[in-house]
């Protein structure tokens, strides 16, 4: 079982998120709550994998919620689900940490497996965000990269990531083992600085290191 908190502040809109998740066989809804301020002394307690973040809370942001969750747990996977759609949430969420964003709008089984997919490494997003923030990134024209000496085989592996694989997925691509593709991603996080997958596949983007 996969244990899913949230952070959602309209009553009906957390009640129904619980029940919709405890009817799935492999997630539960460990914990839910209304605010950030809420939430920071009680998950702790019984600590999910994944916790759906709303963006629109009352007291702290969601997007504050998800950089102190990433300080304090830094293993916990958030996912955005959110009415908003705009590039400036979009990024801020995903530099504090977010490792997906999702829309309220997603239908139940897409939301269901997006959260499958963040518990098994992947980063899922709303298609309209997937393409918001290609074009982000592709819009910023940063200076070409310099010294993250990655092999053409690292770069294959971080493209997958990029196109939203996850360990198994990209080791059935490649055609590896899962231990392989778990060495490789710790040779390009050390190359690239970073400490995360998100992390990983944000700069991959900004710095253009693949497209």
């Amino acid at each position: 079982m996969i244990p899913v908190a949230i952070i959602e502040d309209q009553r009906e809109i957390r009640d129904g998120l619980c029940e919709l998740i405890d009817g799935a066989e492999d997630l539960r809804c460990s914990a839910a709550f209304g605010s950030v301020e809420e939430m920071l002394p009680g998950i702790a307690s019984d600590l999910p994998e994944v916790v759906l973040v709303d963006i629109g809370l009352p007291g702290k942001s969601g997007i504050e919620g998800i950089r102190l969750l990433k300080e304090r747990h830094p293993k916990l996977v958030s996912v955005v689900l959110t009415v908003f759609d705009d590039d400036r949430r979009v990024f801020e969420a995903i530099c504090a940490g977010a490792s997906g964003y999702l829309l309220k709008k997603t239908p139940a089984p897409r939301l269901l497996q997006g959260i499958r997919d963040a518990a098994a490494g992947g980063s899922p997003m709303s298609p309209e965000i997937a393409a918001r923030v290609i074009a982000l990134f592709r819009q910023a024209r940063p200076a070409p990269p310099e010294g993250h000496d990655l092999t053409p085989h690292e770069i294959r592996v971080l493209k997958l990531l990029v196109d939203g694989h996850n360990y198994k997925t990209a080791a059935f691509e490649l055609s590896v083992s899962v231990n392989t593709i778990s060495f490789h991603l710790r040779r390009i996080y050390e190359k690239l600085q970073v400490h995360t997958k998100s992390d990983a596949v944000a700069k991959a983007l900004r710095d253009q290191i693949v497209k």
